[in-house]
């Protein structure tokens, strides 16, 4: 039978690095010359094998996205952000078609709520040996209004959140890498760092890889509603054509 959870190693997880809450904790990441395992380096991003292999069954890499500790990905330039971004997409799609996992996850955390660790921007491309993450995944979460689109990439705000309230959600085909896709991710997490209604701190980016095409959903991160921890209950609210049209508003006007 195919297993549905992760497992945690905490004997592992107890000797990971934190910084995101203790900013007296060095950061790994800023002794590039002390990195190892390294996979593939171009400029400043590094993708490497993760040092604390915390889930069991899985193969773990660590994607650097830069050497500036106090970046983040919404004042990227947008050479460094489509470089990225292309980066990460290539070497995501490449685990998963070696057919060594039964599907590969790929992610950011960022900020104190995000459930990172490093402060140091970074991603995550996991690969699970007996987990499918696509049977939890259905077409209608990534249903929205549109904020803007073009013949390459879209961007709207979900009607059907999987989580809950708000998220957003990027699309373009998986057949090549389209710049305004990583655009379109910039501004969401632009947007709920500077613009968003409710101070946010925190998000987290999930790439999806589904029906062919490439998604990534932006989510902000607060204290998740007990109604979704208790009882799997998203909540959709009552303003997202207000939301819809204030990110049209500042940034496609």
């Amino acid at each position: 039978m195919e297993n549905k959870y992760l497992h945690f190693n905490t004997s592992i997880g107890v000797k990971k690095p934190e910084n995101i809450h203790n900013k007296d904790q060095a950061c790994p990441f800023c002794f590039r010359e002390q990195l190892t395992d390294l996979i593939a380096v171009d400029g400043s991003i590094i993708l490497l094998k993760n040092k604390y292999p915390v889930l069991e069954n899985a193969y773990q890499t660590v994607l650097i996205e830069t050497d500036d500790c106090h970046a983040e990905l919404s004042t990227y330039t947008k050479a460094h952000l489509h470089k990225l971004i292309r980066f990460g997409i290539k070497h995501w799609l490449d685990m998963e078609e070696t057919g060594d996992y039964q599907s590969v996850i790929f992610f950011k955390n960022h900020g104190p709520l995000s459930g990172g660790t490093l402060a140091h921007p970074h991603m995550q491309i996991i690969g699970l040996h007996d987990i499918d993450y696509k049977e939890k995944v259905s077409q209608e979460m990534f249903e929205g209004m549109v904020i803007d689109e073009s013949t390459e990439a879209r961007f709207t705000l979900s009607t059907k959140p999987r989580v809950g309230f708000y998220e957003f959600n990027i699309e373009m085909g998986d057949s090549s890498y389209q710049e305004l896709f990583s655009e379109y991710l910039q501004t969401a997490v632009h947007y709920i760092l500077n613009h968003f209604p409710f101070k946010a701190t925190s998000y987290n980016v999930f790439f999806h890889h589904f029906n062919r095409k490439i998604y990534a959903k932006v989510v902000p991160r607060f204290v998740t509603t007990p109604l979704y921890i208790g009882y799997g209950l998203p909540q959709v609210p009552n303003n997202l054509d207000w939301m819809a049209s204030e990110v049209k508003r500042i940034y496609f006007s």
